[in-house]
């Protein structure tokens, strides 16, 4: 084996530590996505409690407005807001645990190539005859 080639449980922590972080960065994207949805539904269920009971509201679905109760419309925004808190609670303990797993592999790397390197030098300091 070459001296810049790595061995082979290296590269395969090296992989899983790698998978472990993409993980962790699609779990924090998915939890900014989320908590920006729920700010944006408090926005709009603050504005929403503001109009007139009489006042005339509206839905968005898909690319229309559709004439809307207000009652109906708030009992969703509420609904949707606490499906997006449960979302974010859920995907908070996902980012710990992943943050946790990662530790634990970072230590498991640093371990490995401690006592890795060391057998590689004892197997280097002796000569095969």
């Amino acid at each position: 084996m070459s001296s810049n080639q790595m061995p082979p449980w290296l590269q395969e922590q090296l992989v899983k530590l790698q998978q472990s972080q993409q993980n962790l960065q699609s779990i924090m994207t998915q939890k900014q996505h989320v908590e920006l949805e729920k700010v944006e539904t408090e926005k709009a269920l603050e504005e929403l409690k503001k109009a007139d009971d009489n006042d005339s509201v509206y839905k968005h679905v898909g690319s229309v407005l559709i004439k809307s109760n207000k009652k109906e419309l708030i009992d969703e925004l509420e609904e949707k807001i606490e499906m997006a808190k449960t979302r974010s609670t859920v995907l908070g303990k996902q980012e710990i645990r992943i943050k946790e797993t990662l530790k634990e592999q970072e230590s498991k790397i640093s371990e490995m190539m401690k006592s890795g390197s060391r057998d590689t030098q004892n197997s280097d300091s002796n000569p095969r005859k």
